[in-house]
């Protein structure tokens, strides 16, 4: 008779996936990221235990988007205030903030619960190549599957 197997939360190995945004489409990476995150790319994924994986971005700022999306899609945000609502072109905050374009791409995609926000914590951002987590070891994800089908935009 077989069994079904669920981790426990002491008893998972969690490594690290190192993904270049170098010429990524937006939305692709992140829903893979979200995925390893939630560790549904493993055969021990158990919904209510943290199964995923760390995950390590560079290059944020070299992050695609296609059609006008980098024009004319807007981030908005509440202050807390009265009249607090902010909106800005997701162009200039690529421009000011790359790492946050991605978190919030991301975030979007997980579960909106306890667990969720646990895991998004093992999300790492950086804008460039550097990052401060060599000795983790990250394996490097190949991300041509990523990229736009077409160069003619």
């Amino acid at each position: 008779m077989n069994k079904t197997y669920l981790a426990k939360p002491g008893e998972v190995q969690q490594s690290w996936l190192h993904f270049d945004a170098d010429g990524v489409v937006l939305g692709r990476m992140a829903a893979r990221i979200a995925m390893v995150l939630q560790g549904k790319h493993h055969a021990r994924y158990t919904p209510h235990v943290d199964t995923g994986d760390f995950v390590l971005v560079t290059n944020a700022a070299k992050v695609m988007m296609t059609g006008n999306k980098i024009d004319q899609r807007m981030h908005r945000y509440h202050t807390g205030y009265i009249g607090g609502l902010k909106e800005e072109v997701i162009g200039d905050l690529l421009q000011r903030q790359p790492e946050r374009v991605i978190r919030l791409a991301v975030r979007r995609m997980m579960p909106k619960t306890r667990l969720g926000r646990a895991m998004l914590t093992k999300l790492k951002v950086y804008a460039g190549t550097d990052h401060p987590h060599q000795a983790q070891q990250p394996v490097d994800v190949d991300t041509t599957q990523f990229k736009p089908k077409s160069t003619n935009r």
